[in-house]
């Protein structure tokens, strides 16, 4: 079973203007004259981290990862404003053109595929092939069942401990629950919600479940970019003009664009089923399910398929 590639430095780095308000943080690392690829990070809200450089061979990819708006080391943190998926999917181009890239491989699991898919449908010739951990296309089906009802089943002891902020009175519409706390003016109660919320996720992010909390889901900043930038895009319905809209579009747009899907099966917060329903949208993506794990990309069998994904790629376009 494959590993992580070595930790690797970032080779150089720096803060892009996108708009008066935001400027967002991006680094790069590997072989500078290599093959061009972005990692795109989940949540969304969750901010890069060192260990999305170590899914590329470094001797073959010229590896970009970015911060999106509000979050990780992008100013200013936790802002809501001008922040949805379009204004992501236009930052993305300006880091593009900002490192003089042509094209490149689009990389990004849960929130980071869903915004993956958004950039390929809008930038289609940008796209050289995607690949893509914890299909999540913001659906309604899956809002209510991760952040209402559903997860809840498999995980109630989590789940008693992600509701416990909300009055009983609240708890028939958690989302909007949340959204008032984490919007409000009550600092105290923003971070109480805040850590709830992402506490919620990351008990339930890997098949072992609470046990497997990563400890930055209980850190202050984190959680509260984290849970508002998530929240804000929820409520919004991920900026999308109808309910099954990111699905119509793949189907439509990325018929020829070549994509590799890895998905565990017993991911609870984001189901097998919405990568069912892509891979039967987009017949050029290969889906591969792995069995006895989760949604985490740290879980050892999705950590192998996707270094096996990154091999082909390399090997396919290098």
């Amino acid at each position: 079973m494959l590993k992580l590639y070595a930790p690797i430095d970032v080779r150089r780095s720096g803060f892009l203007r996108v708009s008066d308000l935001h400027e967002i943080y991006w680094e790069e690392s590997g072989n500078p004259n290599g093959l061009p690829v972005i990692g795109l990070h989940g949540g969304p809200g969750g901010g890069s981290s060192p260990e999305m450089r170590r899914f590329f061979d470094p001797a073959i990819y010229r590896i970009i990862l970015m911060d999106q708006r509000g979050c990780g080391k992008s100013t200013p943190h936790s802002e809501l404003q001008e922040n949805d998926t379009w204004a992501l999917v236009n930052d993305i181009e300006l880091v593009r053109e900002h490192l003089d890239i042509e094209k490149w491989i689009v990389f990004g699991g849960s929130w980071g595929s869903t915004l993956s898919l958004a950039y390929a449908v809008k930038h289609t010739d940008r796209a050289l092939g995607l690949i893509l951990r914890g299909i999540f296309l913001i659906s309604r089906a899956e809002i209510q069942w991760f952040y209402q009802t559903g997860a809840s089943r498999l995980f109630p002891d989590a789940y008693d401990r992600y509701i416990a902020p909300i009055p009983e009175a609240e708890r028939g519409d958690l989302l909007n629950a949340f959204h008032r706390r984490l919007t409000g003016d009550n600092y105290a109660a923003r971070i109480e919600a805040a850590k709830a919320w992402a506490c919620w996720e990351g008990e339930t992010i890997t098949i072992q479940g609470p046990t497997s909390r990563p400890k930055r889901f209980e850190e202050d900043d984190f959680a509260d970019a984290f849970a508002r930038i998530e929240c804000h895009y929820f409520v919004n319905k991920g900026f999308f003009e109808s309910d099954g809209w990111l699905l119509d579009q793949a189907a439509a747009k990325l018929r020829n664009t070549p994509g590799i899907i890895v998905h565990g099966r017993y991911d609870v917060v984001t189901p097998l089923s919405s990568a069912w329903a892509l891979k039967k949208a987009w017949p050029n993506a290969d889906l591969h399910i792995i069995p006895g794990a989760g949604h985490s990309s740290l879980e050892p069998g999705i950590v192998d398929k996707l270094i096996r994904a990154t091999r082909d790629f390399g090997r396919r376009f290098g």
